[in-house]
């Protein structure tokens, strides 16, 4: 088959996951990663993991399967960086949906969707790491599955949320919190690309979170 995945930026942490997964798929098929949709051309599957970009019908066209994998049950937590969202509200289990793309953001059909546990002192490395494993395994079941599945409309009696896109405005941290208050945001903030801060005197600090060694 031909498989292409798009990531919005190379920069993302899960690049890492997509060039493994590559290197373990191109022994079967032809599959390539891009990281705009201006390299689009056409294929068996399309993949937009960690996409930001809102694909048109045009775009989807000429690709047999365009699949989406988004971390929430949906339909609820439609919209950008939800298992972020849903730590920072103490969540300790996630639902991963891997779904067909369409029009409106999210809302497309289900192919499969699994959960993960996340621990309350899981820091970003390993939540990513368990996020990003169970994208792969979603990947797989696409692959191996292309021909046999049965997709599943999203449940109407569901009522439909969603989460608004995160800026390097909500990595910021509240003072007058405590840091057990401050503790699932600041786990969940990119330290590299979208690091903790706060202000104390009109002085802006970036704050960063390690496991120390003796745990």
């Amino acid at each position: 088959m031909n498989i292409t995945i798009l990531c919005s930026t190379d920069k993302h942490p899960v690049n890492k996951w997509l060039d493994q997964w590559v290197a373990k798929q191109s022994e079967f098929h032809d599959v390539n990663i891009i990281h705009s949709t201006q390299e689009l051309t056409a294929g068996d599957i399309l993949f937009l993991i960690s996409c930001s970009d809102i694909l048109t019908e045009d775009d989807r066209k000429p690709y047999n399967n365009v699949l989406v994998i988004h971390a929430s049950d949906l339909p609820r937590g439609r919209g950008w960086s939800p298992y972020v969202w849903e730590i920072i509200g103490g969540a300790t289990k996630l639902t991963l949906s891997l779904l067909e793309a369409d029009d409106d953001v999210d809302s497309g059909d289900i192919w499969k969707k699994i959960k993960i546990d996340i621990l309350k002192t899981d820091l970003y490395d390993e939540i990513n790491k368990k996020i990003f494993d169970a994208e792969m395994v979603l990947m797989d079941f696409a692959v191996k599955n292309i021909n046999s599945v049965k997709p599943i409309k999203q449940e109407s009696s569901v009522v439909s949320t969603y989460y608004k896109k995160r800026t390097s405005e909500d990595s910021k941290l509240d003072v007058n919190k405590s840091i057990k208050e401050n503790f699932n945001l600041i786990r969940t903030c990119d330290p590299l690309r979208f690091p903790a801060f706060f202000y104390y005197e009109g002085v802006k600090y970036k704050l960063f979170v390690e496991k120390d060694d003796e745990n």
